[in-house]
């Protein structure tokens, strides 16, 4: 798609004047070899996401979104610096290539960045593979997160990005501060409430920290497009020094919720597609990463507490006009929802234990 002034992904405007890019992109690299072509991404719902071609020429073009943005958030600065930290490190990322924080341009920041070919799987029931292939694809998913933690971020210039101290107790303030301004109303999401009481008696005295992605999930990994290799680990923009658990909790919501709940595998019958047990696949990570702290209910409960408030800001930018999403609002809201019951269900399961 040749993109012009007004033209459009889906039934989404594009958040972009392809003119002013055009402008700004020939400053750099010089005049193209062909047209300037512009294609949003289906992923990117909280920082908008393009592919850009100029003829032969091509890369992957983030921003912050048009609109209100909370501070600390839509943090692109931090994806940038982040994955100009890990090139040449063994987990990988994609080349980053510029960062323009002029906002004459586009409006916001923006970047630029390497677009990697390869596979990237929104479900973890991951259809179309075999088992073995499947179980293959897992174990460099846990391996790869294992890399993220076993970083020294010392050495590679990140010592100061993220403040030390207790990571929950930073990351419950932050996040509780976001779902007050995100809800609607006092009975908006009442288990998300009490979920927010729950967390708060319960913060581990753990003060561990290593380079954490924050949203690590099948579908910000790019696989190779044949063998069960992690290309590419994208979508840096909740990334700090914190808890690496945090992380582990996160990945390992797919064992806990259905496919039609953001993909999971919750009753799925996992031995007969390859897809290893959560316990299985944890103890494959304690291994890779040398970990000596092991999940509990509070991690798994935070990790939906943060994705139902996640969740919640989608709704709220759909609500706004300024979702990627036609429905964001309605599908952000039904997410939330159902992040929140899970998350009530594993505290309900533990006091039955």
């Amino acid at each position: 798609m040749t993109a012009q002034a007004g033209a459009v992904v889906g039934e989404r405007m594009l958040d972009v004047d392809p003119a002013r890019l055009e402008d700004y992109l020939r400053t750099l690299y010089g005049p193209a070899d062909g047209p300037l072509q512009l294609q949003r991404t289906a992923g990117g719902m909280s920082n908008p996401t393009y592919f850009v071609q100029r003829g032969s020429w091509q890369a992957v073009l983030r921003k912050q979104p048009s609109g209100e943005v909370l501070p600390s958030a839509h943090a692109i600065d931090r994806e940038f610096r982040v994955i100009s930290a890990l090139r040449g490190t063994n987990v990988p990322v994609p080349h980053p290539m510029h960062y323009c924080t002029d906002r004459e341009v586009l409006g916001t920041p923006f970047y630029l960045m390497e677009q990697l070919h390869g596979r990237v799987f929104s479900d973890y029931a991951t259809p179309g593979l075999q088992p073995d292939e499947r179980r293959a694809l897992f174990d460099a998913m846990a391996g790869t997160m294992a890399a993220v933690h076993r970083l020294d971020v010392d050495a590679l210039g990140l010592s100061d990005y993220g403040r030390p101290g207790n990571y929950f107790a930073r990351q419950l303030k932050r996040w509780s501060d976001q779902w007050a301004t995100f809800r609607r109303g006092d009975d908006d999401n009442p288990a998300l409430d009490r979920i927010v009481v729950w967390l708060r008696e319960r913060v581990p005295q753990s003060e561990l920290l290593t380079l954490c992605h924050g949203d690590f999930r099948i579908g910000n990994l790019m696989f190779h497009a044949t063998e069960p290799r992690v290309i590419g680990v994208l979508d840096w923009e909740l990334s700090t020094l914190g808890h690496p658990l945090v992380d582990v909790a996160f990945n390992c919501q797919a064992w806990c919720m259905s496919p039609d709940e953001n993909g999971g595998v919750l009753g799925l019958p996992l031995e007969e597609l390859g897809i290893p047990q959560e316990d299985v696949y944890l103890e494959r990570y304690y291994a890779l990463a040398g970990s000596r702290e092991r999940i509990t209910t509070f991690h798994k409960v935070f990790a939906m507490f943060r994705a139902a408030v996640g969740s919640a800001g989608v709704a709220r930018r759909g609500e706004a006009g300024n979702g990627f999403l036609p429905d964001a609002a309605r599908v952000g809201r039904r997410l939330s929802q159902a992040y929140a019951a899970r998350g009530l269900g594993l505290i309900t399961d533990q006091s039955h234990a």
